[in-house]
């Protein structure tokens, strides 16, 4: 659907929607149509998904009638029939468009008697930023982050409000009381009143922001798995790349710690020194998921292909720890697109434990390639689900956008095609204890 809006086709996505049923492109359509400022017809792309009763529908709806100047039909719209029987986030979604319909106030007011935790506080800062009600917001986060001062002290680590006190200097800042907010949010770390990360590095950023670079390092110096990178961050947007990289690659000589190489090596990607930035990933290229440094390298090379390439010819690239499929991948998509895809196509089919349908990775390695006649011709002949949904974007690079859609499976069709998991045994605890858990 996307690719369809890039590339013109509001018409035929709109048709999809009204003929299909397919809620994605309704939604594209009505993003399109509400940009172009033609609301009316917006409207009628979402009526079918709004007679289903459907929530998601109804707000969508609510929003096309508020940027349509039509605030009173969005509010009556989403109120609930009963206030008290209304779900948290529907109190949430209402509160939102009161205030975005100018209605500040009684948004506050629904929100008050709801706050019982961090999602409602986190709301209420959201919806009322810009809005000229900072310092109501201040006296309702205040006694909720003293409590979350005190709960440290007192080992509550499940503090229902434990992101006050971050949420409290956010609103000091946007107030223009910047210095309070440091100077407040700064005595709860040192005085190691807080619960979570997050606040530490809310801590951080609010003084990169502003420029205090001297307190970051200090504080990046006591906590440096937490905030050095922000540290880092600051000092290469203030013009000292130099410095950055000097202060991380200290990081990993004290402490060879993965999360400082894959700060340095995406800095050196971005400074455009690859074989830099390969030397210092190169000691994770085997490590498990997130310890992992060659993913992030081949998903940012991704549409580099004669640097992906370079990447992995390097000796370090092996299979390792159950991956072996995605090296078989990742260079033959790199080969494809190269053009040479006849070596790309061997090299998949080489895979000796391939992670998806292997004619569809063939086809998709034609397209990359710049084949689209075969990779179309290979996807209509297998007709599977999935590769129908391959097909559709193949016919839309070739300018054939009605057949695209004629093509794509339908919203039923794929969830009749999703197989359905058998229930498992639940354990004495009722729950499952073999996945689906």
């Amino acid at each position: 659907m996307g690719l369809l809006l890039e590339r013109g086709h509001l018409e035929l996505v709109i048709r999809a929607a009204a003929e299909r049923g397919e809620w994605f492109c309704a939604k594209g359509a009505v993003e399109e149509l509400c940009r172009a400022g033609e609301f009316g017809r917006a409207l009628k792309v979402m009526e079918p998904f709004v007679a289903t009763g459907w929530r998601t529908a109804l707000s969508a709806k609510a929003d096309i009638l508020l940027r349509a100047g039509r605030p009173r039909e969005a509010l009556d719209l989403v109120r609930p029939d009963d206030a008290g029987g209304a779900s948290k986030a529907e109190c949430h979604d209402l509160a939102a468009l009161l205030a975005r319909a100018g209605r500040v106030d009684e948004a506050v007011g629904l929100l008050v008697p709801h706050i019982d935790g961090w999602w409602t506080l986190s709301v209420l800062v959201q919806i009322t930023e810009g809005r000229d009600r900072d310092e109501r917001v201040l006296e309702l986060i205040a006694p909720h982050a003293d409590s979350a001062r005190h709960a440290r002290a007192e080992n509550r680590w499940d503090h229902p409000f434990h992101n006050a006190q971050e949420l409290q200097a956010q609103v000091l800042e946007r107030a223009g009381r910047a210095d309070e907010a440091i100077r407040v949010l700064g005595q709860d770390i040192a005085g190691h009143r807080y619960l979570t990360q997050n606040t530490l590095t809310a801590y951080a950023r609010l003084l990169a922001r502003h420029g205090r670079l001297d307190d970051l390092r200090e504080l990046a110096g006591q906590n440096a798995h937490t905030v050095l990178d922000v540290y880092a961050d600051a000092l290469r947007d203030h013009g000292r790349g130099e410095e950055a990289e000097a202060v991380m690659r200290e990081a990993i000589a004290a402490d060879d710690w993965t999360g400082h190489r894959a700060w340095l090596s995406s800095a050196l990607l971005w400074d455009g020194r690859l074989d830099d930035a390969i030397a210092v990933a190169e000691p994770g290229f085997g490590g498990y998921d997130c310890s992992n440094l060659l993913a992030p390298l081949v998903h940012a090379l991704a549409d580099r292909p004669e640097d992906l390439l370079h990447l992995l010819e390097h000796p370090r690239v092996r299979p390792h720890h159950d991956h072996e499929e995605f090296q078989h991948v990742w260079r033959a998509w790199a080969l494809a697109g190269l053009g040479r895809v006849d070596e790309a196509i061997a090299l998949a089919e080489a895979d000796p434990r391939p992670w998806t349908d292997p004619r569809i990775v063939k086809a998709g390695l034609l397209a990359t390639a710049g084949h689209l006649d075969a990779a179309a011709t290979a996807l209509r002949a297998l007709g599977t689900i999935e590769a129908r949904t391959e097909l559709c974007e193949v016919l839309i690079r070739q300018g054939r956008a009605a057949e695209a859609i004629a093509v794509h499976p339908t919203a039923a069709e794929q969830r009749a095609a999703t197989p359905k998991p058998e229930p498992a045994p639940a354990g004495e605890h009722g729950y499952s204890t073999e996945p689906p858990f």
